[in-house]
């Protein structure tokens, strides 16, 4: 932006004109049928110049009125007050984050006075000023983040930040393990969601359940805040029985196996497509475990086979109870394999609201509240 001193005053310019005719003061006020007073106030920029009296102006020196409009529009610009320095950093971080789905949720708050947004959000991704927020930062400053999209990194950020804060015992790999058996004996009630978080946390491993942010379209993440604290984190994207059931084994088969310790795995659009296709070996292998635990998976493809390309109910719930799971989880994998989502979705009973009985969960109205 041009500063004060470089822009010419409309005043100045007119008098240039004036000049360049030989005319005094009295001269234009006689040639616009006015009084050198007014002429006076604004050759003082005194009085700003209309868009009426930029063509009467014109016309008079025989000048562009629109060079005149120009000259008076810089000039009010340049003479104005500086706008607020949180416009911009306001537009900053909205160019990437959703920021006002942050505010929204209660993630940032500017108006709690814990200083001013920009702070807040810094605070929030735990950095010391906004260049280093990641995604914000200069092009030539790489991050560990980079391959995160902004709206999947606040969510991160938002389920670290609560994890911080659980007091929870050191992590037992065998404890781990106990409750995955655990949860095979509490995946065909519908109710069997409720113990997860107290099994979990027996076991040394954070568990955290927060709403996803629009557009981020995310399952999971397996992370450690340090070498003795996994973390799992849950969206509940759908609201579903065999989603509960099939990303939570899937991270805790990466905290299983060690994975997500160097960086945060994020995981999305988990359960779609075959589980042994994946783009590397740690999500090839969580995958496989995460369907063989919802139906071994011997178990269903055999069953498929058999009953290809009918399925009758009696049958899918009468296979559900042999395997020892909910149908729910029979359904979700054969809705799958046949590309029909439509079918028996009854079975696809929702655990939300059962697991909230047992864990505080941020989003869907509530808040976890935390330090940061």
């Amino acid at each position: 932006m041009q500063e004060l001193d470089e822009v010419k005053s409309p005043g100045a310019f007119i008098r240039s004109a004036m000049e360049a005719k030989g005319w005094t003061q009295s001269d234009l006020a006689y040639a616009l049928g006015g009084t050198a007073a007014s002429v006076n106030q604004i050759l003082s920029d005194k009085r700003s110049v209309s868009n009426n009296m930029a063509l009467a102006l014109g016309a008079a020196l025989e000048v562009d009125p629109r060079i005149i409009a120009r000259v008076q529009a810089d000039w009010d610009v340049a003479s104005a007050e500086a706008p607020d320095p949180s416009i911009a950093a306001r537009a900053r971080i909205l160019t990437k984050y959703p920021l006002r789905e942050m505010v929204k949720r209660g993630w940032v708050d500017p108006e709690n006075g814990r200083g001013s947004l920009e702070e807040q959000v810094c605070r929030f991704f735990g950095v010391t000023k906004m260049d280093d927020i990641p995604h914000l930062a200069h092009s030539a400053k790489k991050t560990s983040y980079d391959a995160v999209p902004p709206e999947q990194l606040a969510w991160l950020f938002r389920v670290k930040a609560i994890a911080s804060e659980m007091n929870s015992p050191t992590y037992d790999k065998a404890k781990l393990q106990e409750a995955i058996d655990e949860f095979s004996r509490l995946r065909a009630k519908p109710d069997g969601v409720r113990h997860v978080p107290k099994l979990l946390e027996r076991a040394g491993v954070r568990f955290v359940v927060v709403e996803g942010l629009p557009k981020a379209a995310i399952d999971g993440v397996c992370f450690w805040l340090h070498h003795a604290a996994p973390v799992i984190g849950m969206s509940l994207r759908y609201d579903r029985i065999d989603n509960f059931w099939f990303v939570l084994r899937h991270e805790c088969a990466h905290v299983l196996h060690g994975h997500g310790k160097s960086e945060a795995i994020v995981d999305c659009d988990l359960g779609e497509g075959d589980p042994a296709q994946s783009i590397n070996e740690e999500e090839r292998l969580a995958n496989l475990e995460a369907a063989d635990f919802c139906v071994p998976t011997e178990r269903m493809t055999s069953f498929y086979l058999r009953k290809k390309p009918y399925f009758a109910e009696r049958e899918v719930e009468a296979f559900a109870k042999i395997v020892g799971t909910h149908p729910g989880l029979v359904v979700g994998q054969l809705q799958r394999r046949m590309g029909r989502y439509d079918f028996l979705r009854k079975h696809l009973v929702k655990v939300r609201d059962t697991l909230s009985t047992s864990m505080m969960m941020d989003g869907w109205g509530d808040l976890v509240p935390t330090e940061r």
